[in-house]
């Protein structure tokens, strides 16, 4: 019983925090919080510039900061769920990809670097190729980028030899 009653507050706050997600974010929510401050700054000759007058701001802010923070990573935590669902499925169902990058997210800092290195040197091997797009694993990037080289070179060598019949 008390599994559903988490599951269903998890997907009333899921609900609430997808709407006020979009609707914070909208052109409309800022021109209302720009005219809040306004309001604000032109009520203050009103209120002698109290601490009072002062304190509502910041006490308002903070407040709507604080659930803001909670509401905008619960999103967050949402859609990179779906990003990383959807780039691993691009990693699964591309021939040549590296199945070892699915879920590549759960690796430890360190792993994380060390794949850094491995595609810094991908893109190194591709500058020297003259192409982004010519290497494309980390396992096969020396052999791929020798076979190219040999594919473009033979390709070169056949239109020069069309061209000069």
């Amino acid at each position: 019983m008390e599994r559903k009653a988490q599951t269903k507050i998890s997907e009333i706050f899921q609900a609430f925090s997808t709407k006020m997600t979009r609707l914070t974010g909208s052109s409309t929510a800022f021109t209302m919080a720009f005219l809040v401050i306004i309001l604000w700054g032109a009520t203050g000759p009103l209120f002698h510039f109290s601490d009072t007058w002062q304190l509502a701001i910041n006490t308002g802010t903070t407040i709507i900061t604080f659930l803001m923070v909670f509401i905008i990573q619960q999103s967050q935590n949402k859609d990179t769920i779906a990003i990383h669902i959807k780039l691993n499925e691009l990693i699964a169902c591309t021939r040549n990809a590296s199945n070892r990058l699915i879920d590549v997210e759960d690796l430890s800092e360190e792993e994380l670097r060390v794949l850094e290195e491995f595609y810094i040197r991908l893109a190194s091997l591709a500058k020297k190729e003259r192409g982004l797009h010519k290497s494309h694993s980390i396992d096969e990037a020396d052999e791929n980028t020798v076979r190219k080289r040999q594919l473009h070179k033979n390709s070169d060598d056949l239109t020069a030899g069309e061209s000069a019949n």
